[in-house]
């Protein structure tokens, strides 16, 4: 005989647990606390089961009939109601301990595997923990697009609109992880594409004219202290990334075979040796250079003032303060542009030796496959080419300031 609701709401408990059967194996169990469960009884595999439903009046009758009909047709289709709740409750568990901070941690293992750099590990790392920090301890599955997009646009709204791409770039990659590993369904960063404000393209500073670029060298070689004054002209001569030149280590500087090799876990490319000539003029700077720092022990080309550190990041660009070039005119990083500009401008080696002496990753995926050549013959000439043109630019500057004094 079927229950009816009005009888389940006056059943009084007893000292002793009792059932009220509904039928096909339902019933509510009564215990004698007052608590009234409703379970399934049924068979599978010609075992002896029971399925836990849920509490009266949580779920009412109908909810119960209902959940007991879905369990049958489940046992009809082979599989077992009790294991799949069992399952999905333990998955729900998973996915509701599954935070975004246990995903990125495994973006930034993935990063260490790669041989990615410290730099662009701490970068990211502090994008995770800083600017990502809303996200940190939310389940991964339960991050939605609007939630992200608040996040990014916290950062936007300080005017920090790179930091603001960044974020949602790295925010995407632990999502893309996410998904790959069916820990949530979709990546919601791709629909935010549109609506995160781009910022400007801004240039690095740089003198890029040959009159000003002898200026340029006429100024650093009054700069007094030898380790920085070197530091800069090095820049200028040879046109390495800030980073490559401030952490050069006379390991790598062959200078009998007149050639610095960049180990290419130092390189931005991180994909090959980044092979630089040296001309009569980058020669002699580091020649003076050994006879400071070559024999200090610590193996650093331009050692800091503090023990076991490098020059700082903005040693160059303060000296070139200090000389009287402005941050609008130019900066560490502008003697790679310089560089650049007067060689394709004034010079006639080729565009690809250009390229390979800047240390630029071939830009065409299917010619870079094919085309591997490093021109090493022609960049030995280029260096060489580019040392004499900044002497060259640097003694018309000189001569012009003698004529000034001679003639008043």
């Amino acid at each position: 005989m079927k229950l009816e609701a009005s009888e389940i709401a006056r059943v009084k408990p007893k000292p002793k647990p009792f059932k009220m059967a509904d039928g096909s194996g339902l019933y509510l169990y009564v215990a004698p606390g007052g608590g009234k469960l409703w379970r399934l009884d049924y068979a599978f595999n010609r075992k002896r089961k029971t399925l836990s439903i849920g509490a009266y009046p949580a779920v009412t009758l109908d909810d119960a009939r209902k959940a007991a009909k879905a369990a049958r047709d489940q046992i009809a289709l082979g599989t077992d109601p009790a294991a799949e709740k069992q399952a999905a409750k333990k998955t729900a568990h998973l996915r509701a301990r599954t935070t975004f901070a246990h995903v990125a941690a495994e973006v930034i293992l993935r990063l260490r595997r790669e041989g990615k750099s410290r730099t662009t590990i701490r970068k990211r790392l502090w994008i995770y923990r800083v600017l990502a920090k809303d996200l940190r301890r939310r389940p991964i599955a339960d991050i939605t697009a609007p939630e992200v997009l608040a996040v990014i646009q916290k950062v936007e709204s300080r005017g920090k609109l790179e930091s603001a791409l960044r974020l949602r770039s790295a925010v995407g990659q632990v999502m893309r992880l996410a998904v790959a590993t069916d820990r949530r369904a979709v990546d919601p960063t791709p629909s935010l594409k549109g609506l995160i404000a781009t910022p400007k393209v801004k240039h690095r500073a740089a003198i890029t004219t040959p009159e000003e670029a002898g200026r340029l060298m006429v100024a650093i070689e009054g700069y007094p202290a030898p380790v920085v004054r070197a530091a800069l002209l090095l820049s200028a001569y040879t046109f390495v990334r800030p980073g490559e030149l401030r952490l050069a280590t006379w390991a790598e500087v062959d200078l009998r075979n007149r050639m610095w090799i960049i180990p290419k876990d130092r390189t931005k490319t991180r994909q090959i040796d980044h092979r630089v000539p040296l001309s009569e003029q980058a020669l002699k700077q580091f020649q003076a250079l050994w006879r400071i720092t070559g024999r200090n022990g610590d193996g650093m080309c331009f050692p800091g003032m503090r023990s076991g550190r490098t020059i700082s990041e903005n040693t160059v660009n303060m000296a070139l303060r200090t000389l009287g070039f402005s941050a609008d005119e130019h900066c560490a990083h502008g003697f790679r542009a310089m560089a650049s500009t007067i060689l394709n401008e004034h010079s006639d080696f080729s565009p690809d030796a250009i390229e390979k002496a800047l240390g630029h990753k071939e830009q065409n995926a299917v010619r870079g496959a094919y085309h591997r050549g490093q021109h090493m013959a022609e960049r030995v000439k280029l260096m060489q080419w580019y040392g004499d043109f900044l002497e060259e630019q640097a003694a018309v500057i000189r001569r012009e300031k003698q004529d000034r004094r001679f003639f008043g």
